[in-house]
């Protein structure tokens, strides 16, 4: 069927409207193309079809960079100059609180940093094809396998850290051996790519990992540390239960400098992945803030947190897995709490605490209901919510909206160029 694109949905689909008037999807289409496509599926609320030909192309599409793109399921958006991205995810954004009863937003403020070689992170999975190891990623909307020779959004170490691996395996038949039992392979660098570890899963126990670690860092110097982690594949979608950590090589995290700080980073624990966009970040949430008391909630390893213990008397940082956070967020006006948000914000009512200021990043569901109706109990003059899915965002905010917080600020940050993902940071007052 041939179709034109009215406009970019979440997900990274273009959406039409067939004859009929239902609406359908096709991915790697922009806004305005006259296209034809090929019907997938028919879904309750919209179709979904594959892009057969572009028939009249916009003047923003541009050649990809990657030769895995629309095969690899990483990235949705390459076709497109890196400005019109921008302007997809904004008027997605604008759409989305739009829909949620969200009026008289304020204007989105665009921050980016450079769309290539931004990742700090790269997780690949590992197989053999002809008996010989490949790295890869899942092949789009499938668990199937993708053999890659690049990825231009991670930063260069992280590939150099994989075809090293492949090499050691290559040149030497005991790390053949090891690492025939591994099924993915993890890597984590510094902003400056100086130091670099790396998480190893496997199918099974086994010793070797200092020796094969040992053959690795002759041949990238910037491994600090490893480890091997236990995972448990069953049936076909590969679910993947909790990792058991097994062995471990070096050291077991990484110091990362961002925004004036050092942060310890534990192997496999969680960090902002764009490593040029990070102090922005920071300096957005933090700056021109300062009083008595703020809560951060969902502190991870405290990147907020440090920033505001410069500014306010006292800071609460509040983690469920709260390791790394309590073992370096310490000294005068600072405290680590190892709770959930909401166990927090339940002790805090009782307290009848009141802080100045609260800062939110929680993970893609948001803080939810109950969260909400606690932040609304408190009454903190000023929240920060940092978020990274647009839909939950846009309903959170609708609760604390209807009950007497006003959007003062909307940055959109793209820690996530080439794909679908967007960051958001919203300022509330009351």
């Amino acid at each position: 069927m041939k179709l034109q694109i009215a406009k970019s949905v979440y997900g990274g689909a273009g959406l039409a409207h067939e004859p009929g008037g239902k609406t359908v999807l096709v991915p790697f289409t922009l806004p305005g193309e006259m296209i034809e496509a090929q019907l997938l599926e028919h879904k309750k609320k919209s179709d979904e079809a594959s892009l057969l030909q572009v028939m009249s192309a916009s003047k923003d599409r541009v050649k990809p960079a990657c030769s895995h793109f629309g095969e690899c399921g990483g990235c949705q958006y390459q076709h497109a100059e890196y400005p019109t991205q921008m302007k997809i995810k904004s008027s997605i954004l604008q759409e989305t609180l739009e829909r949620a009863g969200l009026i008289a937003l304020p204007n989105i403020e665009s921050h980016l940093g450079p769309q290539w070689g931004y990742r700090n992170r790269m997780r690949l999975r590992i197989e053999e094809l002809d008996d010989i190891p490949r790295v890869g990623y899942n092949r789009r909307g499938t668990n199937e396998f993708l053999a890659i020779h690049e990825c231009p959004i991670a930063a260069p170490i992280l590939w150099r850290a994989a075809q090293s691996l492949l090499q050691v395996a290559a040149q030497t038949p005991s790390a053949a051996r090891w690492l025939s039992n591994a099924v993915e392979a993890e890597f984590f660098t510094t902003g400056d790519e100086k130091k670099l570890q790396m998480t190893i899963y496997v199918r099974k126990d086994q010793p070797g990992l200092a020796a094969f670690c040992e053959h690795l860092k002759q041949v990238i110097p910037e491994l600090a540390g490893a480890g091997t982690s236990l995972i448990k594949l069953t049936g076909p979608q590969r679910q993947v239960q909790k990792p058991r950590p097994l062995e471990s090589w070096g050291a077991t995290g990484l110091s990362y400098r961002a925004a004036d700080e050092d942060y310890w980073i534990s192997r496999g624990g969680f960090f902002q992945v764009n490593r040029f966009l990070i102090d922005e970040l920071v300096r957005i949430v933090t700056e021109d803030r300062n009083g008595q008391l703020a809560w951060d909630l969902y502190a991870g390893v405290g990147l907020f947190s440090r920033a505001l213990a410069k500014k306010f008397r006292q800071v609460v940082a509040v983690e469920t897995a709260g390791i790394d956070l309590i073992n370096s967020f310490k000294g005068p006006g600072k405290h680590a709490v190892e709770a959930t948000t909401v166990d927090f914000l339940r002790h805090a009512v009782i307290q009848r605490e009141r802080p100045q200021l609260i800062i939110m990043d929680p993970p893609r569901a948001g803080v939810g209901a109950d969260v909400c109706s606690f932040l609304t109990r408190i009454a903190a003059p000023e929240i920060v919510y940092v978020s990274c899915d647009p839909v939950t965002l846009a309903r959170d905010l609708k609760m604390l909206v209807d009950a007497g917080y006003k959007l003062q600020e909307v940055h959109l940050v793209d820690l996530f160029p080439q794909t679908f993902h967007l960051e958001t940071v919203v300022v509330l007052r009351k």
